[in-house]
């Protein structure tokens, strides 16, 4: 079956701290989450964790890719929720307004990946 997702997928490991989520109208205090993302892409990340959260909601978060000093701040927000068997959650998120002008991080990082 042919991929159908905009952007390629890039495995990546890195651990998110997130104490809170927001919608329109509400804020939700989840003290410090830990969100392990498993991957990422120009359009959003893929990530587990043991907090249910609800769809529709947003949070803001801070990458660096490894080896490089550029930060990529950005508002992501939650899409996709799936239960894995262990009691966590695998959520897929978009990033929200992100300009495209980070899009050679992005490419910098699939170059490392692919000269590994």
């Amino acid at each position: 079956m042919p991929e159908k997702r905009k952007y390629k997928r890039l495995p990546i490991q890195l651990t998110l701290e997130v104490s809170s989520l927001f919608n329109q109208t509400e804020t939700i205090e989840i003290g410090n989450a830990e969100f392990k993302v498993f991957n990422i892409s120009k359009s959003g990340i893929g990530f587990t964790s043991n907090i249910k959260i609800p769809l529709g909601y947003y949070f803001n978060a801070t990458i660096t890719f490894s080896g490089r000093e550029d930060k990529l701040k950005y508002v992501v927000k939650i899409i996709r929720t799936e239960i894995l068997e262990n009691d966590s959650y695998l959520y897929g998120c978009e990033f929200v307004g992100l300009a495209s002008i980070y899009d050679y991080l992005f490419e910098q990082y699939e170059e490392d990946i692919e000269q590994e």
